[in-house]
C-alpha cells in the first residue's frame, strides 16, 4: 500500500503544535501533539515518528500527559520515555499501555504498531514551570478520555471529543450519550481557546463545542423520535445517514453511522442492539 506522510509544526498564542497526515487513496487522517510550558500533550503515531520525534527534540519537554489510550496519541510515548521522560494518563488502560498493542491491521497500517510503554495515574491537577492545570474526565470516545485546561492561559486541550461539529461515523466503541456529557461537563469551566487532536486549533472553541453539542442533541432526538416510531436502528440508519464512507468499508464496518444510533438506543432501553 502506498501511503502519503505529511508533517508541519505551528506556533499559536504560545502553543506549539506538530499535526502529522497519513493518507491512502481518499482517506486522510490527521493528528497533532501539542506543547506549551513544558507540557507535550499526546505523541502522535508511530508511523510518522520520523517527522514526530525531531519535533519533540527540539522542545523542552518536562512531562508527556496523553488524552487516551489510541495509538494515534500514544505512539511516540516508548520514544519519549527513553529519554527519561515521566507520562501521566487515566489509570484505566496504564496496563494495557504497558503491552504490545492489539488492534485492527488497518490501523497498524495507518498509524504504525505502538510500542509498550509505562505510564503513571494522572491526579486532578498538576503543574507546569508557570501554570496550573485542571484533568477533566471526559470519557466517550474512548473510556479513559481526559481533556486538560491550562488556568493560567484559559486554553483547552480536548483530544478528541471535538474532531469536528457534525459526527457522522464513529468507532465501534464510542458512546454518543456519554459524549454529550463530556461536552457539557467542558462547558461548565472557563477557557477561551480549544486545541483539538484532528482539528487543530479552534479559535471560537466554546463557540465550536456548543455548536457539536446542539447537533448531537439533535441528532439523539431524531433517532429516539424514530425508533419509538416503530424503526430499528438499520431503518434509522438509511433514514439518517444515507451515505456511505469510506472509512467504514476500509475498516471492516469498525467505524460506521450506525453505531452513533446503537449507543443512543442502547442508552434509552439498557438493551445493547447486538444483542437482540
Amino acid at each position: 500500500m502506498l501511503f502519503k506522510k505529511s508533517f508541519k509544526s505551528e506556533s499559536v498564542n504560545g502553543v506549539q503544535m506538530g499535526n502529522g497526515t497519513m493518507s491512502f487513496q481518499n482517506i486522510k487522517l490527521n493528528v497533532h501533539c501539542f506543547f506549551l510550558d513544558g507540557v507535550l500533550i499526546d505523541t502522535g503515531a508511530k508511523s510518522l515518528e520520523k517527522y514526530f520525534n525531531p519535533f519533540f527534540r527540539q522542545l523542552d519537554i518536562d512531562q508527556v500527559v496523553i488524552t487516551h489510550y489510541h495509538e494515534d496519541h500514544t505512539g511516540g510515548a516508548s520514544y519519549l520515555q527513553k529519554l527519561q521522560l515521566p507520562i501521566f494518563m487515566d489509570d484505566m488502560m496504564i496496563e494495557y499501555c504497558s503491552k504490545k498493542a492489539a488492534y485492527p491491521i488497518y490501523r497498524q497500517l495507518f498509524w504504525g504498531r505502538r510500542g509498550p510503554f509505562q505510564a503513571e495515574p494522572i491526579s486532578e491537577t498538576f503543574h507546569s514551570q508557570n501554570g496550573t492545570w485542571r484533568v477533566i474526565k471526559t470519557p466517550g470516545h474512548a473510556i479513559d478520555h481526559l481533556a486538560f485546561l491550562n488556568h493560567s492561559t484559559g486554553q483547552l486541550f480536548t483530544g478528541d471529543l471535538y474532531c469536528q461539529e457534525k459526527t457522522k461515523v464513529i468507532l465501534r466503541e464510542e458512546d454518543i450519550p456519554m459524549i454529550i456529557e463530556s461536552i457539557k461537563k467542558v462547558l461548565s469551566y472557563d477557557f477561551d481557546e480549544v486545541f483539538c487532536s484532528h482539528a487543530g486549533y479552534l479559535n471560537n472553541g466554546r463557540s465550536a463545542l456548543k455548536q457539536k453539542l446542539e447537533y448531537l442533541l439533535d441528532l439523539q432526538g431524531n433517532i429516539l423520535k424514530l425508533y419509538d416510531e416503530g424503526n430499528n436502528p438499520e431503518e434509522i440508519h438509511k433514514l439518517l445517514f444515507p451515505k456511505k464512507y469510506p472509512i467504514t468499508h476500509f475498516s471492516s464496518g469498525e467505524w460506521d453511522s450506525i453505531h452513533i444510533i446503537n449507543s443512543i438506543i442502547q442508552q434509552k432501553t439498557g438493551i445493547s442492539t447486538f444483542e437482540k
